[in-house]
Parts: structure tokens; sequence; C-alpha cells
């Protein structure tokens, strides 16, 4: 079972009794083709859409659920330029350009399905005027825009091995004085290793690697069965493959889970976590994992890499021993259009490429067409070097 789909699905009952009945609608319409997350995204878009309406003044219910859709026909696009101009210019929640341009798309889609789809006893349609029809939502970001972004943030080439080497072996030196930090390091070494090394090394998702359980594993195959983002179907794993390299990292760890941890019997989770206070380790949250990676970042000298990075570090890593389609499928994208970050992210390194020497002395190409860099029986990984150079 998807536990942060199970999370949502529990969340997004509780929100939707504090929607109009319209919205309730809509989100059932939704539900076969879109994951709980996701319509709890909707969800929550369209709450701060009506907190809104009720705080100007445009519609004269006491409470959210009691927000009829006449007042929807009534707005006009003063009022959705206003809104725009809130959701910009607000300070608790600062909104990014694509964060206004989702909510907005959000609105767009009820509208659509209540103007468009969703019909009255005498088969009219619910809403009887789309103002957001007349909405243009623009296009905030394209892959060479968000390659631009990342250019600079990422691990590259042997960082990759430099990052590992430093959860190894050069933390601990630096946080020896504390002890509290060096507990807390001695204590779960083994197991934040192995979740960086298995992100840098196939590519997961944060989501994905929270899912996993231990028999999602298989170490012969080198295959991770996860849940994909965007599939909501929660009876299908698809096989991910990662890289010799995190073999003997997962090795390890799946050899002290127990011990360390002391899980349930019930407890099926790869990464564990002891919660103060209590004995029993339990599946680790998303949040654990992505301020465990930020802590080891900021101390390596990339306060600006997060576990989103490393995933793009690894898919850039792999672009460029690939093809464009292999890269999507590794990395799980619903089109190609994304994965184009890379081919932009790479543009310099196949520039420098392109005039290098395509083989060695020994006949072998610098880096293969493999998948898998340490595969070079030349590269040392404990030197970061060829041996051969």
């Amino acid at each position: 079972m998807n536990v942060i789909k199970a999370k949502d699905r529990q969340e997004l009952e509780k929100k939707i009794p504090t929607m109009p009945w319209y919205v309730e609608k809509f989100i059932n319409y939704k539900l076969p083709d879109l994951s709980p997350s996701s319509l709890l995204e909707y969800t929550r878009d369209y709450e701060t859409f009506f907190s809104w309406l009720l705080a100007e003044g445009l519609s004269s219910a006491a409470r959210i659920r009691e927000v009829p859709l006449e007042d929807l026909e009534k707005l006009r696009m003063e009022n959705i330029d206003n809104y725009r101009m809130f959701l910009a210019g607000r300070r608790e929640h600062a909104n990014t350009r694509t964060t206004i341009s989702r909510k907005l798309s959000s609105l767009r889609s009820l509208f659509h399905y209540l103007s468009q789809i969703a019909e009255d006893e005498n088969f009219y349609p619910l809403l009887k005027r789309n103002v957001m029809a007349k909405v243009e939502i623009k296009r905030t970001h394209k892959p060479k825009d968000t390659a631009a972004k990342l250019e600079g943030k990422l691990l590259q080439d042997l960082e990759i091995y430099e990052f590992i080497d430093y959860i190894r072996n050069r933390y601990p030196l630096e946080v020896d004085s504390n002890k509290q930090a060096l507990y807390a390091y001695q204590q779960n070494r083994i197991r934040d290793l192995c979740i960086v090394s298995l992100i840098l090394n196939s590519g997961l998702r944060v989501s994905e690697v929270v899912n996993l359980n231990v028999d999602d594993i298989d170490l012969k195959k080198k295959l991770a069965h996860v849940f994909r983002k965007g599939k909501n179907d929660d009876t299908f794993k698809t096989p991910v493959y990662f890289r010799q390299e995190a073999v003997d990292d997962l090795a390890q760890y799946l050899e002290i889970r127990g011990s360390r941890y002391k899980p349930p019997k019930k407890e099926k989770a790869l990464f564990l976590a002891v919660p103060n206070g209590q004995t029993e380790g339990k599946r680790m949250t998303k949040r654990a994992i992505q301020e465990m990676v930020v802590k080891y970042a900021k101390r390596f000298g990339k306060p600006y890499l997060s576990v989103h990075k490393l995933r793009h570090s690894f898919a850039t890593d792999y672009y460029i021993r690939n093809d464009l389609y292999k890269t999507q499928e590794q990395l799980g994208h619903a089109s190609p259009e994304t994965t184009q970050i890379y081919a932009h992210l790479t543009d310099r390194t196949m520039a420098e490429a392109i005039d290098r020497p395509k083989e060695t002395e020994s006949g072998r190409t610098r880096t293969g067409d493999s998948a898998f860099p340490n595969s070079n029986p030349d590269f040392d990984p404990s030197s970061k070097s060829y041996a051969g150079r």
C-alpha cells in the first residue's frame, strides 16, 4: 500500500465535508483518474480561493461549504485579477509563479467541469457563466528554464562519490565535539548512507523511497519495485533498476535493520527511524529524509542540495550515458518533454565531449555505453580517479 497516498486519502476525506457540494461532486468525478494526493492539492487550492471570496465580501455565505454556485457566476475578470494579485502578495505563504499558475489551473478545472460536464435535473449546466474560461494561464517553466535554475546546484561527475564518501568518513570528524550529533550519526550512519546511495544510483523520488518495503528490493537483479508518481493503481509497482554501487550499501543496511531499529513484526518498511521516547522503529517520513540530506549537504558545503537535487544529479549523469527515452523510463517521467531538462543541463558537457578521444590507449571508451559508470575497470571509487590515466 502506498503510505503517502493512504495518508493523503485520509486528509482528503476530512477536507471534502468542508467544501461546497459542487466541489465534492467534482472531486468524486476526478477520483478514478487522479491520485488522492493530487485531489488533496485541489481542495487546498479551493480552500484558499473560497476563503478569499468570503474575506472580500464576494459571497454572503457564512462559511466555505455554504458558498452557492450563483456567487461563482457573478465573478468578473477584475475579481480574478485581484485574486491573482492576492496570491502573489501573500506574506505568510509566498507563492511562486508556478504555484499561482497551478492554483488558477485548479480553479479552471472546477469551473470547466461545472459549466461543461455537470448537469442539473433538467440537463442544463450547473454553472451558467464561466469566468475562468477567459483566464489565460501562461506556461511558467520550460525545460531550458528549469535547467538554468539547476545549473551549478547539482552534484557533477566525481562529486557524487565525494558526497557519499563525505557521509561515510568525513562528517563524523566535523561533529566530533558534538556528542549528540555524533551519537545520532553513529546510530543512523549505515541507513543514511544507504538512502543517499540509492537515490544517487537510481534517481528515485523521495516519495518512492519512503514507500519502499523490504520485499520491494531485489539485490540480485538490482531492482526496486516502487509506486510511480501519477499512477493511480495501488496494485502495481514499477521495477526500477539501481546501479551496482547501491548494492553493498543496501546489503549492509538490511543486515542491521532489525537489530538496530527493532521494528515490530508487522512493520514492512525498508527505511526506519525510532521516534523519541519509543523503542520500536517505524517507517521514515518524507520530511525526515529531506532533513537528513540537508544536514549532510550543509556540512558538505552545498546548502542548496536537496533530495530532489540528488535525483537531478543522478539523472544528469545517467543522461550523458544514455538516450532521452531510457532516461525518461528510468525516472518515471510521463512526458519526454520533462526529461529534456537534462539535455539542456548536459549541453556544456556534451560540447566538451565532442572533441574528446573516443578510446583510451587500451582501446576502451572512457565512459562506455554502460549506465553504470563504475563498471569501468579503470575506475577506483576510493581514490575518485581512473587508474589508467
